[in-house]
């Protein structure tokens, strides 16, 4: 198993890599994000101790960064900064969990079993299919360069149909995800809602991104109709 620390406290970084040495792990340590970011890119690693004060790129940065670029490794966040809003931030620029300084050696070791056991699996903080991007955490949508006002209903669709990019979904699915137990089952509310994203994501655009898959349902394309 080997590990990446980016913790700018010489001290604290030390006592991480001797502690997870003694468990038989390859330990890489750097004080600087940028190298973070760029070892991350270069070395496959099973899960990032990633600092959130950090000279330069702060960890949220390296962290949105590292998803941007692909890299999936498990992040476990440190941070002396323990409001609620530094936590929130945390988890959505991409990180898997966080821990408070100071922090427990052996809550952190099995923090990272724990992240391990869980693999690389893709996660973006940022949804992208084509020219079309999501943002969950922002509440916001984007075509190219152009930002789109959705409701909260047409937002919670598209991000539905942005999470399975060309997979047909039947309007069965869409309420499953978009609506809860409280709302009445009619499947024509789903044929409006397909008009009005239609409206808003294609029609300005020239684009046909949702597609009708006649007699099963509604259809992202792959490619966002770029």
């Amino acid at each position: 198993m080997r590990v990446l620390i980016v913790e700018d406290h010489l001290k604290m970084a030390a006592l991480i890599q001797r502690g997870l040495r003694k468990e038989a792990m390859a330990v890489d340590v750097t004080a600087n994000g940028e190298d973070a970011i760029w070892m991350a890119g270069a070395t496959e690693y099973d899960a990032i101790v990633l600092d959130v004060m950090l000279p330069g790129a702060d960890g949220f940065e390296v962290c949105r960064r590292l998803r941007e670029d692909g890299v999936w490794a498990p992040i476990l966040m440190l941070t002396a900064r323990d409001a609620v809003r530094d936590r929130v931030a945390g988890l959505d620029s991409g990180a898997d969990d966080y821990l408070t300084k100071p922090f427990s050696y052996a809550e952190l070791l099995a923090r990272l079993r724990a992240l391990v056991r869980r693999g690389p699996v893709e996660r973006p903080a940022e949804l992208r299919v084509g020219e079309l991007r999501l943002d969950p955490a922002r509440h916001k949508v984007w075509r190219g360069a152009s930002e789109l006002s959705l409701s909260p209903k047409e937002f919670a669709i598209l991000e539905t149909f942005m999470r399975r990019p060309g997979e047909v979904l039947s309007r069965f699915q869409l309420l499953e995800h978009a609506w809860d137990y409280e709302y009445e089952n009619r499947s024509n509310v789903v044929d409006s809602y397909i008009r009005l994203l239609r409206r808003k994501i294609d029609q300005p655009f020239g684009t046909e991104s949702l597609e009708t898959v006649r007699g099963a349902g509604y259809r992202l394309r792959e490619d966002g109709g770029a």
